[in-house]
């Protein structure tokens, strides 16, 4: 419990940096991802979708230190944006070229994570069957 909890703790403290990063300095983060942000609705889209999602995102994994029962369900969240993250992103390796070292970095964090809340949902799960 203690060691999914620092998980997503750190998981939600990541999201809340990269939500202000997006968010504070979008000129500078969405060229390293590779966008080419257009004045108006270009830069009013990275907003919401980098900055809020990206925030909301940290909400859904900081959520159990507010309501401790919902640990798993956090954990089951987690799991599922970070398979979907790590299926689309793979996909897009197969489907197109020129891809940058930074947007390697995001497959490298988004597998890790996918990988430890995989781990950790069965570990939980484990221990709510034992009870």
């Amino acid at each position: 419990m203690l060691v999914s909890r620092i998980f997503l703790a750190t998981v939600g403290i990541v999201y809340l940096y990269l939500a202000a990063w997006c968010s504070l300095k979008p000129a500078a983060t969405s060229q390293l991802v590779g966008f080419d942000l257009k004045p108006g609705s270009g830069q009013s889209e990275f907003l919401v979708i980098y900055g809020g999602l990206e925030f909301g995102l940290a909400l859904l994994f900081l959520w159990p230190f507010l309501r401790p029962k919902q640990l798993e369900t956090s954990l089951q969240i987690c799991l599922i944006v970070h398979a979907s993250l790590v299926l689309f992103r793979s996909a897009s390796f197969f489907m197109y070229s020129g891809i940058s070292s930074m947007t390697r970095n995001l497959a490298f964090y988004e597998w890790l994570i996918f990988l430890g809340a995989a781990g950790l949902v069965w570990k939980e799960s484990q221990i709510t069957s034992a009870k």
